[in-house]
């Protein structure tokens, strides 16, 4: 099986990886690092899934990615004064993460043009793509947030099966409520609709899009590119 988006390594990650200062294995359940705490490190998954996510006051949790192999994690706390982790960062499937040192990379990147720019770049695509997520959840209300959410996982995690696609990832119904700011029971109430009408079903706690379609027009879908377009 393939994902329609595949991990590569890209520039950023390369250099980085010459740099790593420690590597280690993390198991499922245990946190890589929460908010509040002091940000001294930036995080690169070699193997394995974290979980980026924000506790709100209330005690609401808002999941905002999913970080699987070559992609990077602590980054946006670090060059900041008195840096700390903004967000929660929970493994969610066993990994091996390779760590590198703030001072570490902040001395190589006034070295290193060329890896300087290139995470620019790589931090100016995050950007757009956290901006276009959240676009979707304020603009869409909580059947165009699920909606979103659903697509943006077929283009992460999408296996093509002869009568749809197949998100590879299995979710709680809370779990995918997280994504989309919703509660359990929206999100419960949305699902069952969408199987009614054969748009989904599910099966072994795995969702399968029979009419992806269907889920971009009902939100104005632009289609934009996948990069910016997934869950990760």
């Amino acid at each position: 099986m393939t994902y329609q988006l595949k991990a590569t390594q890209s520039v950023e990650i390369k250099e980085m990886l010459t740099l790593t200062d420690r590597r280690f294995k993390m198991t499922k359940g245990t946190f890589l690092y929460q908010e509040g705490m002091t940000a001294n490190e930036v995080y690169i998954i070699i193997s394995g899934k974290i979980q980026i996510s924000k506790i709100s006051a209330d005690g609401r949790e808002l999941s905002l990615r999913i970080c699987s192999t070559n992609d990077i994690c602590g980054e946006l706390s670090i060059f900041t004064h008195s840096p700390k982790y903004m967000l929660n960062a929970l493994v969610i499937d066993d990994a091996e993460i390779a760590a590198v040192k703030k001072d570490t990379l902040e001395k190589e990147m006034l070295r290193n043009g060329s890896l300087a720019f290139e995470f620019m770049k790589w931090m100016s695509d995050h950007s757009r793509k956290t901006q276009t997520k959240f676009r979707d959840l304020v603009l869409n209300g909580k059947k165009g947030a699920l909606y979103s959410t659903l697509i943006r996982m077929t283009n992460s995690y999408g296996v093509h099966l002869s009568d749809g696609i197949l998100i590879d990832l299995p979710l709680t119904n809370q779990e995918l409520a997280n994504f989309c700011g919703t509660s359990r029971e929206s999100t419960n109430r949305i699902l069952n609709e969408l199987k009614r009408e054969n748009i989904i079903s599910v099966a072994k706690g795995k969702i399968v899009i029979h009419d992806l379609q269907f889920l971009k027009d009902e939100i104005g879908c632009e289609d934009c590119p996948i990069i910016y377009c997934n869950i990760e």
